[in-house]
């Protein structure tokens, strides 16, 4: 990590997925939001070496991380991006956090001031908030209409 934790600072993000699903996330994001820094993508796919990957997840966390710790999104539990990413568990202010999806995104891109750990579980109720099979919550209203 290239900063001292302090609390006033901002937590760095780095959304670690297959292929560029993390940087179209991330311009989704800023599509809704505006731009935004200390914020990055790392892309893990056939044309790059595992170990290629895990140089640049580690240059992402440095260049993220401001003091506040870095949160690591990735697609899903159990995928390459993720064991990449808990590998790095121990070294520093980092949590890893899977499941990626866009109101996740925007919740923590929109509450980066909070401590990293009260963040993620922000972020995780937000992400979990954000799936929602639409005929179902339509019928319901219907039924109570």
């Amino acid at each position: 990590m290239n900063a001292e934790s302090r609390k006033d600072a901002p937590v760095g993000v780095v959304v670690v997925t297959h292929t560029d699903y993390g940087s179209r996330l991330i311009a989704a994001a800023e599509f809704i939001l505006g731009p935004q820094q200390h914020c990055q993508a790392v892309s893990v796919d056939l044309t790059k070496a595992v170990d290629e990957s895990l140089a640049a997840l580690k240059a992402a966390i440095k260049d993220t991380d401001q003091g506040g710790g870095v949160l690591v999104l990735t697609d899903m539990f159990g995928g390459t991006p993720t064991n990449m990413s808990l590998s790095l568990l121990g070294s520093g202010q980092l949590e890893v956090l899977t499941g990626v999806n866009l109101p996740m995104l925007i919740k923590i891109l929109g509450s980066r001031t909070r401590p990293l750990q009260t963040l993620a579980v922000e972020a995780k109720q937000a992400g979990c908030q954000g799936i929602v099979v639409a005929g179902e919550v339509l019928r319901k209203k219907v039924a109570e209409g």
